[in-house]
């Protein structure tokens, strides 16, 4: 990766960013990098960030812009809008078939939003939630409650539901390779900071 970040000091930053990728999809397959560029705008109601991105590999671009607004001190909440060109993601005459998900659009389709939110109960326990929709009509809702229990070390626990939408090309074109309509997962993870 070869970056340049600028920090203008009054809440406006930007970024722009050559990167090889990684993965069978992902990794560029010529001398030719991704191209990445973002701007950021915060203040203490929150923040506004836009980035876009160009995937040399299928040449594709794809882009997200996410407002992120402080309702409270214990509440922040988050809506994300995402739209990519996927022709070449679902042409099965590349040399890797990207089943219409690239490196940076990785959702199914051509659009997708989120949104979500986290409530701070006091300094050591928050509870997230995030809902995703994408244009294959697929539905993720995702929470958890995470506890730090000494600073530097924080226990989560997260439950996870996702619907297979109308979309999909196969169960090879779910991320999370799926094989039924209705999937729930979970997880239990311990972070150590040091």
């Amino acid at each position: 990766v070869i970056q340049y970040y600028f920090d203008a000091g009054n809440g406006l930053s930007a970024v722009v960013s050559l990167e090889e990728g990684s993965g069978e999809v992902g990794t560029i397959d010529s001398y030719v990098p991704h191209v990445v560029g973002g701007l950021k705008y915060t203040q203490g109601w929150g923040a506004i960030t836009g980035v876009v991105s160009y995937d040399s590999n299928y040449e594709e671009v794809a882009g997200k812009v996410r407002l992120d607004v402080n309702a409270t001190n214990e509440l922040s909440l988050f809506l994300m809008a995402g739209y990519g060109t996927d022709d070449n993601l679902n042409d099965h005459t590349n040399n890797i078939d990207a089943l219409g998900r690239g490196f940076y659009k990785q959702w199914g389709g051509n659009w997708a939003l989120w949104g979500g939110g986290t409530y701070k109960f006091n300094e050591k326990t928050s509870f997230n939630l995030q809902a995703s929709y994408d244009d294959w009509k697929d539905i993720g809702v995702a929470a958890n409650v995470a506890y730090t229990v000494v600073p530097g070390l924080t226990v989560t626990a997260e439950v996870d539901w996702q619907r297979v939408g109308q979309g999909a090309i196969d169960n090879d074109s779910v991320w999370v390779a799926a094989t039924k309509k209705d999937n729930v997962g979970g997880l239990l993870r311990f972070q150590r900071d040091f």
